[in-house]
Parts: C-alpha cells; sequence; structure tokens
C-alpha cells in the first residue's frame, strides 16, 4: 500500500477533472486511487478503493447540489475526508453544502491554486476550516444537547438529567445531524477535540 495520500477525484466536468488529475501527478505525496463522474460511481469506487480524500463536485448532474448527499453517503461508509469542489462562489450555500455534506475543507474552482495546498492539510489532521465546518455542524444543537453529544462521543460528561430526557435528547440531536445512530455520530465526530 503506497503511503501517498490517496484522492478520488468525483467531477461530471472530463476537463476539469483531467486539470485535477495532472495537478495531483505533479505532487510527489499524492497518487490519483480514481476518478468518477457520477454518484454511483463515486460511492462504489470509494467503498473499493478507501480513498484519504475524496474531492467532491458540488453538482454531479442536472441535479441541483447532489454532490451533498453523495458526500454524506461516501462519510457514513468510510474514512475518507470530503472536499468540496465548486464553481458557485456564494458562501452562504457553500458552508450550507459543507455542513450538510460533512465536509472537511471547500475549494471554489476559481481558487485551483490552492487544491493542493488544501488536500495535504486535509489529509495530515483536522484543518481550521474543518473546525469551523465542525463548529457550525454543532451550533444547531442545543446546549443541553450539546453536552449529550459530547457524552455520546466518550466524553466525562456529568448530566443531571433523567436517563428518558436524555434518551429524547439524543434522538433529537441525531435527527438535527441527520444521523440513524450513535455508531454513525461516532464515525463522523469520533476525531474531534473538545477544549
Amino acid at each position: 500500500m503506497s503511503d501517498k495520500i490517496q484522492i478520488l477525484i468525483v467531477e461530471d466536468d472530463v476537463d476539469f477533472s483531467f486539470l485535477i488529475k495532472s495537478m495531483i501527478l505533479k505532487e510527489p505525496q499524492m497518487e490519483v486511487a480514481g476518478c468518477a463522474f457520477n454518484r454511483q460511481e463515486a460511492v462504489t469506487m470509494a467503498c473499493l478503493l478507501q480513498p484519504d480524500i475524496v474531492l467532491m463536485d458540488l453538482n454531479l448532474s442536472s441535479t441541483h447540489l447532489d454532490g451533498i448527499g453523495t458526500s454524506r453517503e461516501i462519510r457514513l461508509l468510510t474514512n475518507a475526508k470530503i472536499i468540496i469542489l465548486t464553481a458557485f462562489e456564494n458562501p452562504q450555500i457553500t458552508i450550507e453544502a459543507c455542513k450538510n455534506a460533512y465536509a472537511c475543507a471547500y475549494v471554489f474552482k476559481s481558487q485551483f491554486s490552492i487544491l493542493a495546498d488544501t488536500i495535504r492539510k486535509a489529509a495530515h489532521g483536522v484543518s481550521p476550516q474543518e473546525q469551523m465546518i465542525n463548529a457550525l455542524i454543532l451550533s444547531d444543537l442545543s446546549d443541553a444537547e450539546h453536552s449529550v453529544f459530547k457524552m455520546m462521543l466518550g466524553g466525562d460528561i456529568k448530566l443531571k438529567s433523567t436517563p428518558k430526557t436524555i434518551y429524547n435528547q439524543k434522538s433529537a440531536l441525531l435527527k438535527k445531524l441527520h444521523l440513524k445512530n450513535q455508531s454513525e455520530l461516532i464515525h463522523i465526530f469520533g476525531g474531534m477535540r473538545f477544549d
């Protein structure tokens, strides 16, 4: 197995996919694991290849922002980190997409020159961009849900609520985070640090 950063490119624009691939080939510590052009290929290849990083186009087809659902599925099925690539230079749309996709970073296609550096930062730990996205994801939780969230991740949290209240808070926060159970929560957020 290579010690290079393994990257899966998910991009329906063949020319832009080629541009990304050419850039990665110039980076000695990176390697293209594969290229996918639609949702089904992306999920199948991510599960098969187990890349470190998935570069995900926000729009994979005429379906608006279908890269979000594809990213969520890949995040839940693999340990890959997702970097959103988008031509939409609307920060509000992009941040909301990153939150819903559990992405660790985003790059506007017009900022292509920063892509290699963004990949390196994502592959080698939790970047400031990832911390910001996680904070925004968790900002939708109440204070009580935040405590339950930390407890579900194994934090040493003493809750004064009744078991029924804690159960209800767990259910509410899983619903807010669009997750089915505690295992999915741990898979997505298990690497988070708490101050």
